[in-house]
């Protein structure tokens, strides 16, 4: 592999950045695009019968189109804004992004609205024709989704108040965030840089670390209360005018999920979180202290921290896929190679890590900050599984590219998991290998006690915003009490302005984002187990389930691929069972 840039090469899509000509010409070109489909949507008369195809097959084209170019524009900007945050122009762009998606998302409505008027039996005879067959599940959800929803004008509405109002508040958060800074040794740092410092080995430099970002988000926590409450007011208006009355009916079906699954999901991990309290009072015991805080849970156990440069981990990563999927490492390569990775660390970056897709290029960016921790590799490895799963999509109709927030994170955690049992099996030591280890045993407390404590938080915080405004205070009670059940009251001391330090609670275009984390954990965790066993056709298999997750509900995908039943708790058993041998070698290891 060649030597390696730690920045990313945006001008491959538009030159210019935030002052590009090319984005100002493509960004007219799309809303151009969308008057296009304006008429289209506006002229068209739901179908009488099945001969009517060549309008609504019109529209699909012309949506897919839209569908791709607004993802292009979103991509970028949101690269402008994460590498920048004092980028004032990349700002103005994503009003302007936020405005013609909501100018694309109520004409979706009206087409949607339309559908809803065909005949049944007409519509299930419209969907077998060649030019919908191999969009009828997606056509089908959006046509059941407008049944759903409240008449036209008033969808509207919300979509084009949301502009200002609920977009607008998330967006004031990571404004807010952007500027945020604290200093450590002489040096100012971005909370994202501080954050990594929460992984050093020193206890005295965690504290102290988090001592000043936990007075950082103290002083602003009546600011995000105001954001937090109003963008969930916001969301909650919206679902009392469409009559639904249970929080989680959205991200469900957003997530392609059921109730019953989730409540599966979550139950059986309950029941395994014993098994993990010996391991959290052994970590304390081997920090020297009686009990973990909060900012012990992720630190090392070993005295030395490991690291690799940006060039080794990116070798490593893709001589670990290449064992299990040629094509992945291929791809890992090619993205390393052509610059679609932004990992230098230094401030002015926004916090936290993502990848997002370029659709009508079919490129992907990744972002993160990368100081060369086991973690860092693993949350490498995690984006470049994200970049993967879109880039298989790539041939697919644009409407079909639109997977769910937990099945994305299939083969994010699949790609973290071939890297860390690889990193694993590599331990040059014993003592390498219990840090190791321990890091892999770590995330399976992030899944199953963090991400649950978000979980629980939201729900409840969600419960009491029913009421009224909840204020900073009692939202930091909520955030305690969530934490102390979901890590079984194991904890010395909790973070209370945690809801503050996460973009996820504001973010406005995934509702919970949370639960999908831990989904997809345990789903791959199922793929994982079958590529260990499986013959040399795992790859096309693996492709064959990324490519459905698009298209059809997230039972099916896992009764189709895998063969088994989510609602039911032997799956998630198997897979926690995968997660207990992690466990139980690091005791025994740990013992000696």
């Amino acid at each position: 592999m060649n030597t390696l840039h730690k920045t990313w090469d945006l001008e491959t899509i538009f030159e210019g950045g935030s002052e590009s000509e090319q984005l100002h010409s493509y960004v007219q070109q799309t809303e151009q695009e969308i008057s296009k489909l304006e008429s289209l949507v506006h002229s068209f008369t739901s179908p009488k019968n099945t001969d009517q195809t060549k309008e609504l097959s019109e529209i699909v084209d012309q949506i897919q189109l839209v569908t791709k170019r607004l993802g292009e524009i979103g991509a970028f900007i949101s690269c402008l804004n994460a590498q920048d945050v004092n980028d004032k122009k990349a700002g103005a762009w994503q009003s302007r992004q936020n405005e013609l998606s909501a100018a694309f998302g109520n004409l979706l409505t009206e087409f949607d609205q339309k559908l809803v008027q065909t005949d049944e039996d007409v519509w299930k005879s419209l969907l077998k024709n060649a030019p919908f067959r191999q969009l009828e599940f997606i056509l089908d959800e959006r046509r059941r989704a407008a049944k759903d929803k409240l008449e036209l004008r008033q969808e509207s509405l919300i979509n084009d108040l949301g502009i200002d109002g609920y977009h607008a508040w998330g967006q004031m958060y990571d404004a807010i965030v952007g500027k945020l800074d604290i200093t450590h040794e002489g040096k100012t740092l971005s909370v994202g840089q501080a954050s990594n410092l929460l992984d050093s080995s020193d206890r005295a430099v965690r504290k102290e670390v988090f001592d000043k970002l936990q007075k950082t988000w103290k002083a602003q926590t009546d600011l995000f209360s105001e954001t937090l409450n109003h963008l969930s007011g916001f969301r909650l208006q919206t679902y009392k005018y469409r009559g639904w009355e249970r929080v989680l009916k959205e991200p469900l079906e957003y997530n392609r999920m059921s109730e019953k699954t989730l409540n599966t999901m979550w139950e059986t991990i309950t029941k395994y979180k014993k098994h993990y309290l010996p391991y959290l009072k052994r970590k304390a015991h081997m920090l020297g202290l009686e009990r973990l805080s909060f900012y012990d849970v992720e630190a090392p156990v070993g005295s030395t921290e490991q690291t690799m440069s940006f060039q080794q981990g990116a070798e490593f990563i893709t001589q670990q896929f290449r064992s299990f999927s040629p094509k992945m490492a291929d791809f890992a390569e090619m993205a390393f190679e052509r610059r679609w990775i932004e990992a230098e660390d230094r401030s002015g970056k926004r916090p936290g890590g993502f990848c997002t897709s370029f659709p009508d290029s079919e490129q992907t960016r990744i972002f993160m900050t990368y100081s060369g921790t086991p973690s860092n590799v693993a949350t490498l490895a995690h984006e470049l599984g994200h970049a993967y799963h879109q880039h298989v999509m790539d041939d697919l109709p644009a409407l079909n590219q639109g997977y769910a927030m937990n099945v994305a994170e299939t083969a994010s955690t699949f790609a973290e998991m071939i890297v860390s049992d690889a990193a694993v099996k590599h331990a040059a030591n014993d003592t390498e290998k219990l840090t190791l280890l321990e890091d892999k045993v770590q995330r399976s407390i992030a899944f199953f006690m963090n991400i649950h404590a978000r979980f629980l938080f939201e729900t409840r915080f969600y419960e009491e915003r029913k009421k009224g405004v909840v204020s900073a205070e009692r939202i930091n009670e909520l955030m305690v009490e969530a934490q102390k059940e979901a890590y079984e009251d194991a904890l010395d001391e909790y973070d209370p302005t945690f809801w503050a330090s996460k973009l996820h609670f504001h973010i406005t275009d995934v509702p919970f984002y949370n639960f999908p984390y831990t989904f997809g954990y345990l789903f791959s965790m199922g793929i994982y187990a079958k590529a260990l066993n499986s013959d040399s056709n795992f790859e096309n298999d693996y492709i064959a389930l990324l490519q459905d997750t698009g298209r059809m509900t997230t039972e099916d995908l896992a009764a189709k691929h895998l063969g088994v039943d989510l609602e039911k708790p032997e799956f998630w058993e198997q897979a926690l069972d995968l997660c207990m041998k992690d466990l139980n070698d690091f005791m025994e290891l740990s013992a000696k």
